[in-house]
């Protein structure tokens, strides 16, 4: 799967569980880290909790991908999943808004809403 496949994929589980507005950033000519980072929200933190706890337990069933590392999971106000090409930023409202993490990367043509095809 490359990078962009696993990059979609990962914005439509997230809008199954009803993500609030998911944008996905090709970082890839502006750092080694990874190629895309993904950031969407939640309305709650248990909301968070299970949108990042579905999202691992799809991927690793059906795909066979695991994160490389997980963290704020258990907590549910940001949680990250990294499975190499993709990071994966789920904030709780206020969490996301605090830390506004998609101005640090985008230049105005890299950053992507996401919109789930009908």
């Amino acid at each position: 799967m490359t990078s962009k496949e696993k990059c979609t994929l990962v914005c439509r589980i997230l809008s199954s569980k009803k993500a609030g507005d998911i944008v996905y950033i090709d970082v890839a000519e502006k750092t080694s880290l990874c190629d895309y980072f993904i950031v969407c929200s939640g309305r709650s933190t248990t909301q968070v909790k299970s949108m990042a706890e579905n999202l691992e337990e799809k991927l690793q069933k059906e795909y066979g991908e695991i994160p490389r590392r997980r963290e704020g999971v258990r907590e549910g106000r940001w949680a990250v999943l990294d499975y190499a090409d993709v990071i994966v930023h789920i904030f709780n409202n206020e969490e996301r808004d605090f830390y506004n993490l998609e101005r640090l990367w985008e230049n105005g043509k890299n950053i992507v809403r996401y919109i789930e095809e009908e």
